[in-house]
């Protein structure tokens, strides 16, 4: 009993020093290159530390496109210091302020894209909400919100008027704040189909007494503007579904349809295949991966933090997320993440 035990140690040190001797590489995730008024998820890197970013990274890392990265992985030559760089959802800030960005430094990066909105050029479902949460007008005093045969209410308290929605997390945020309030209707709204969550958003609407019209800082590119973000060759296109599910709240049939009309889309603009995907909210199941492989990618990725390297799983490669660091704050957590 004790040799067997001793025996399963000696195994678990030995993968544990493998995996810090192998070679890795690491996959980071951005969203926006934009400075927004409100970013309740700090999800956006404003340019002039996006290119402190970047510049960095030519200097002390390989950049390689995602493709490259992920063929590298196939093949057992994980690159030192590779590092492939990811844009999720398809903001129209992807464009016109990180590609010249990437242009100047050569660097490669790919971009999932969320299909309906391209087309809808309806501002992202979260975006939707975070305008009317974060309105400057006081609020009322109660929501209530109808969806999925149910009733739900919130009372608002102080949360009436605004606040600031920075400096922390949204599940850290202190009840009776709006940060708090919104982060509580976010989850509902996440594990809604399309049409029930847009129902949900006519309701936030009125109770809010706005028209929340799509914001030009936020709205998501056009099939053309798509078609100019790859001419050059430096950005590729990955999918990132339809309509941006949760897809383990989903039916293997609506993760089938999400998975492979994203990817058809998208190969009919580009007029060449698609072989990148990218979970939504970093949520799968074992009918998601399975789809993804049968779409025909060649990867996919994750949202779960870690570096990449030979027993990585190709269909849920993880990433990190990059916030809005100065030079220096990056660095320190890219050294970091290369001996993660």
């Amino acid at each position: 009993m004790i040799g067997s035990t001793l025996r399963k140690w000696k195994e678990l040190a030995a993968n544990r020093l493998r995996e810090r001797t192998a070679a890795k590489g690491v996959i980071l995730m951005y969203h926006r290159v934009e400075r927004p008024e409100v970013d309740p998820w700090a999800l956006a890197v404003t340019p002039g530390h996006f290119a402190e970013q970047i510049a960095l990274l030519k200097k002390v890392a390989q950049p390689m496109s995602l493709a490259a990265l992920s063929r590298a992985h196939r093949q057992g030559k994980i690159p030192e210091r590779a590092v492939a760089i990811t844009f999720d959802d398809g903001y129209a800030d992807n464009l016109y302020s990180a590609k010249p960005i990437l242009e100047q430094y050569e660097t490669p990066a790919t971009v999932f894209v969320t299909t309906a909105n391209t087309v809808s050029q309806r501002e992202f479902w979260w975006d939707e909400w975070e305008r009317i949460c974060f309105a400057n007008e006081p609020l009322p005093k109660q929501l209530q919100l109808e969806f999925r045969g149910r009733s739900r209410s919130w009372e608002l308290g102080e949360a009436i008027h605004r606040q600031d929605a920075g400096g922390m997390p949204p599940w850290e945020a202190p009840a009776g704040t709006r940060l708090a309030l919104y982060y509580s209707v976010w989850q509902e709204l996440q594990q809604l189909g399309v049409s029930e969550r847009e129902d949900a958003l006519d309701q936030l609407k009125s109770w809010a007494g706005l028209d929340t019209g799509a914001r030009s800082s936020h709205r998501p590119m056009s099939p053309d503007e798509l078609r100019v973000l790859v001419a050059g060759g430096g950005i590729s296109l990955g999918a990132h579904t339809v309509s941006h599910p949760l897809l383990s709240a989903h039916s293997p049939r609506l993760q089938k349809n999400e998975i492979e009309n994203s990817k058809a889309y998208l190969e009919n603009i580009l007029g060449h295949q698609l072989t990148e995907f990218s979970y939504p909210f970093g949520g799968y199941n074992k009918h998601s991966v399975s789809l993804v492989q049968k779409a025909g990618f060649n990867c996919a990725c994750s949202t779960k933090e870690a570096t990449v390297w030979k027993w990585s799983n190709r269909f849920l490669l993880p990433r990190f997320t990059v916030q809005d660091w100065g030079e220096a704050v990056f660095e320190s957590r890219l050294m970091r993440w290369f001996e993660h």
